[in-house]
């Protein structure tokens, strides 16, 4: 199943999940210790808990509102990922941001990668077709399908998620480093 079929068919705690998700794997571009600062946001995820989930995001961006001062293209869509979070647990507001944290992630990711990411390419992959694309957005890829899989199966799926978000955080992480260490 493509990863557009995997969020259209996704509920509201999926895809809360997974644009969380994405903006945990992409937050080490715009803040690389921030990691503690979304417990809370994913804590309300695992109750379902719409109140919390509206208030820990808010706290969030609270949070991280100082974050990146040297504020790069990347660290402003992260940002950007923040920003656009729904306060409201509905279905269309957040299957409209975790669609675009979806696009998001997989660009940010295509940024480092050894093969050329172009729109065209991250639509391909969303669609099912991942011919191309080089190992770091085939990883995000991969990552943005497990975790729709996993929190489909209830909350148990939840940690799986997470795990996945630190290993991409780590991933993206230590490649930047390994760019700007080169650069």
């Amino acid at each position: 199943m493509s990863l557009l079929e995997l969020i259209d068919r996704a509920d509201e705690r999926s895809l809360a999940a997974s644009g969380l998700a994405c903006l945990d794997r992409c937050l080490p571009l715009l803040a690389p210790d921030g990691g503690e600062v979304l417990r809370p946001v994913w804590a309300a995820v695992a109750r379902g808990d719409g109140g919390a989930w509206g208030e820990a995001v808010a706290k969030a961006r609270i949070e991280l509102d100082g974050a990146g001062t040297e504020e790069g293209e990347a660290a402003g869509l992260v940002r950007e990922m923040l920003g656009a979070a729904p306060a409201e647990w509905a279905d269309g507001p957040l299957r409209t941001w975790a669609s675009g944290c979806s696009v998001t992630a997989l660009a940010l990711h295509g940024r480092y990668d050894a093969a050329e990411v172009t729109d065209e390419s991250i639509a391909r992959c969303r669609a099912g077709d991942g011919a191309g694309a080089g190992p770091l957005l085939a990883g995000e890829l991969r990552r943005q399908e497990t975790v729709l899989e996993s929190v489909a199966h209830g909350p148990t799926g939840l940690r799986r998620a997470r795990e996945l978000s630190t290993e991409g955080g780590r991933v993206l992480r230590a490649v930047v480093s390994r760019r700007a260490r080169t650069a």
